[in-house]
């Protein structure tokens, strides 16, 4: 028997939480808006996003900018702790679509963003290397 792994609950209690699976999908594509994040993702409301990007953020998976533009503006993105759980991400959608699918496909065209700022398809980045 595989010995308990307070880390591993740790992370699956964090981003198993209610909405945080689709919203951390959503922030793969790179900064946005409180508003960015929440268009592809029906049903989700205001008030529970707004607690899962606290959360996020309080984790380290997310940091805040307030952008000093007129109007003022906000945007939330990863962080490299966040954005390395990408290849996650990818994985559980692949497993999900193949085990728990109806025949109809996630979006594969959702761009992601790496440390290096360029957009990848998601169902390819686990072919990818470092420095490609």
């Amino acid at each position: 028997m595989a010995p308990f792994c307070p880390h591993f609950h740790e992370a699956v209690e964090l981003i198993g939480r209610r909405w945080s699976g689709a919203i951390l999908r959503s922030m793969l594509a790179g900064a946005q808006r409180f508003s960015e994040i929440s268009a592809p993702i029906p049903g989700l409301s205001d008030r529970l996003l707004s607690e899962r990007l606290k959360e996020f953020e309080s984790s380290g998976l997310a940091v805040r900018n307030v952008i000093p533009d007129t109007p003022v503006r906000v945007e939330y993105q990863l962080t490299a702790k966040g954005a390395a759980l990408t290849p996650v991400v990818v994985d559980l959608t692949a497993w999900a679509e193949e085990w728990l699918g109806d025949g109809v496909v996630c979006d594969a065209d959702v761009p992601v963003v790496m440390s290096d700022d360029r957009p990848r398809n998601p169902l390819l980045l686990w072919t990818e290397r470092p420095n490609d």
